[in-house]
């Protein structure tokens, strides 16, 4: 999903100004934006990567001001382009809640914990602290809401790729997202215009792992469509129009109504002559999404099972290893 998932990459500029010409707030007292941070109309970016950029952004174009953006260090690179995106001041981590209402934390997942912990102190009393990532919950808060019990914490994972800022805030709207925490994150989920749906704790990797098969593995099997179309003469992007129906169908008519091939139909002649014309290196997946696409088919059939279970068939070198 690391839902998904480049949250450290930088962002693209999508409002054209420069870090050089970003409105300084250095002089800002902490009292005017403690003043800023009751009005709800705040919010602070740790992490300035393309998702957190993105739903930032997206929040700001609801009425929010940004007013800190913290990375790996306030003059890095990343945090001035996310700030000048934002219009807002690269702060340290450790300062980056002074006068927010709404506080995003978009780093790795194994930093949320740590970062949590350490804006403790710099956040606004009654504050919303929000991560995105989609593989952790409401545990990353623990040491935080022992020390802030002021502080209300919350998850927002948009089901969504985010390649790019300008093209995230295309793509943003009518998304999905999974949201655990305070009631007011789904109020945040309505105002970006997604589609919240609430997750526990307790089923968040399997939620996090059908995300990382809708995606990422996904994207790895368009990689090998790639490759053995390269080794048959085709271009890649004939298989578009394919690729796109297919997708289609199965949302429409739910994934099995919508299985066709050689597997669907009990075809083991041609799923041989797949196996046999492929490059040996294709052939453990091709046989893993065959064995799938016999289980969602329902085939029982032994013959298919024997052909796909056997991974020295077909293949000399493993053959010659084995002897």
């Amino acid at each position: 999903m690391r839902g998904g998932l480049g949250r450290d990459s930088t962002p693209d500029d999508p409002t054209g100004i420069s870090p050089t010409s970003r409105r300084g707030r250095g002089g800002s007292k902490a009292a005017d934006l403690s003043l800023r941070a009751h009005d709800k109309q705040t919010l602070a970016l740790v992490g300035p990567g393309r998702a957190g950029t993105t739903v930032s952004l997206a929040r700001c174009a609801q009425g929010y001001e940004a007013v800190g953006v913290a990375g790996r260090a306030a003059d890095a690179a990343s945090t001035l382009a996310a700030a000048a995106c934002l219009d807002a001041e690269p702060r340290f981590v450790a300062q980056v809640g002074v006068g927010a209402s709404l506080v995003i934390i978009s780093t790795p997942d194994a930093a949320i914990e740590g970062v949590a912990t350490a804006i403790a102190p710099s956040l606004e009393p009654d504050a919303l602290v929000v991560h995105l990532a989609g593989s952790r919950g409401l545990d990353v808060f623990a040491e935080l809401r022992r020390r802030r019990p002021d502080i209300r914490v919350g998850a927002l994972h948009p089901l969504q790729s985010f390649p790019s800022t300008s093209i995230g805030l295309d793509r943003l709207p009518g998304s999905w997202a999974a949201i655990t925490g305070d009631a007011q994150v789904e109020d945040l989920a309505d105002l970006l215009e997604v589609r919240p749906f609430w997750i526990s704790d307790g089923d968040r990797d399997r939620y996090h792992a059908a995300a990382v098969v809708a995606s990422n593995h996904l994207v790895a099997l368009l990689g090998q469509v790639e490759r053995m179309a390269a080794a048959a003469g085709v271009p890649f992007a004939a298989f578009a129009p394919l690729i796109d129906a297919s997708v289609d169908n199965a949302f429409e008519m739910g994934p099995r109504a919508a299985l066709t091939g050689p597997v669907a139909r009990g075809d083991l002649a041609t799923v041989e002559a797949h196996l046999a014309a492929m490059d040996p290196g294709e052939r453990d997946a091709y046989r893993a999404l065959a064995r799938e696409a016999a289980r969602l088919a329902d085939r029982r059939d032994r013959a298919l099972r024997r052909l796909l279970d056997d991974l020295r068939s077909l293949d000399p070198d493993r053959s010659a290893d084995a002897d």
